[in-house]
């Protein structure tokens, strides 16, 4: 097998895959914001497949470091929900265009981030979780970009549960995302090997996340969250419409 990168495609892939892993490191998602629309333009390989299974390394990394942190019961409802949108995501790939169902849902995240700003609160609730974790799955599944909405639900938490909990969901709903996109022939040995590329810078910004999480923890989490979601919202808009 040929491999299909140049160097200069493999050395710009390696920094934006740093520069997404630093700010999912540092806000509990962000790999698919940065990664996504600029991957694309050097070469559509990148996504979704090797991008998910980068995502992995990532979400397993922040696991570790926030363990002490992590919500178990807000994983244990927003994973079914997780998993109920990657497969309907999947299977929705094969009658509608990818286009259409990210402007939806896309659209759907700044609506949530208005609503926020206007002072109405989603509550930490089960079914809130549960609704989350599916938007969340359908929209990794579609478009590589899923972290905003659950996100949204954690946005006033501490940055260290916010990021545990956000990851410990990832590690599960990437890998159903991976599993859906293997059974419809959309992963496979090439996007292994296409997400060798990436790794490396995956795990240079997360070390360097160590040091800028501690100074969002100082107050600033609840904003970086929103600043990141309404432009995960606007960046998944933006593709449907021009059509990368």
């Amino acid at each position: 097998m040929e491999f299909p990168l140049t160097v200069i495609d493999s050395l710009l892939a390696f920094g934006i895959a740093f520069l997404g892993s630093t700010l999912q490191g540092s806000v509990g998602f962000g790999l698919g914001l940065i990664g996504v629309p600029l991957l694309v333009l050097i070469n559509p390989i990148f996504v979704p497949g090797p991008l998910l299974l980068s995502a992995l390394t990532l979400t397993l990394l922040i696991c570790y470091r926030e363990h002490q942190s992590i919500d178990v019961k807000g994983i244990q409802w927003a994973i079914p929900g997780r998993i109920v949108g990657s497969v309907l995501g999947a299977a929705l790939l094969t009658l509608i265009p990818r286009e259409n169902l990210s402007l939806l849902f896309g659209g759907m995240v700044l609506l949530a981030i208005g609503i926020s700003l206007m002072g109405w609160e989603v509550p930490l609730t089960s079914l809130n979780l549960f609704g989350a974790g599916t938007v969340s799955g359908f929209m990794g599944t579609t478009s590589s970009i899923g972290g905003a909405p659950i996100a949204l639900i954690y946005q006033r938490e501490k940055g260290s549960r916010l990021r545990g909990t956000l990851s410990g969901i990832f590690v599960f709903g990437t890998i159903i995302s991976i599993l859906s996109l293997v059974v419809i022939g959309h992963f496979g040995l090439q996007e292994m090997l296409i997400a060798v590329v990436l790794i490396p810078g995956v795990i240079l910004g997360f070390f360097l996340s160590s040091q800028t999480a501690k100074i969002l923890d100082k107050g600033f989490t609840r904003p970086a969250v929103l600043i990141a979601s309404a432009l995960s919202g606007s960046v998944v808009i933006i593709r449907s419409i021009l059509g990368f």
